[in-house]
């Protein structure tokens, strides 16, 4: 419990959070980048940018299909 406790109290910002989850949707991440991101990001910020990031690639996606589709 206090595992869980402490990885929810970790400080780094919202938006080092989202720059960690865009690089990983790319697949291209330091191993020494991954690590310190390990050690400080908190886990409920990475699921909610891991959402917000799955959110924007699919509306990204739609928006260029209708545009392909439509000429």
């Amino acid at each position: 419990m206090d595992d869980l406790k402490n990885a929810t109290q970790r400080k780094a910002s919202f938006a080092a959070t989202m720059k960690a989850v865009f690089w990983s949707f790319f697949g291209v991440r330091k191993r020494s980048d991954y690590e310190s991101d390990a050690a400080k990001l908190n886990p409920l910020h990475v699921v909610i940018a891991g959402i917000i990031g799955a959110a924007i690639f699919v509306t990204a996606l739609v928006l260029i299909v209708k545009m392909v589709v439509a000429q």
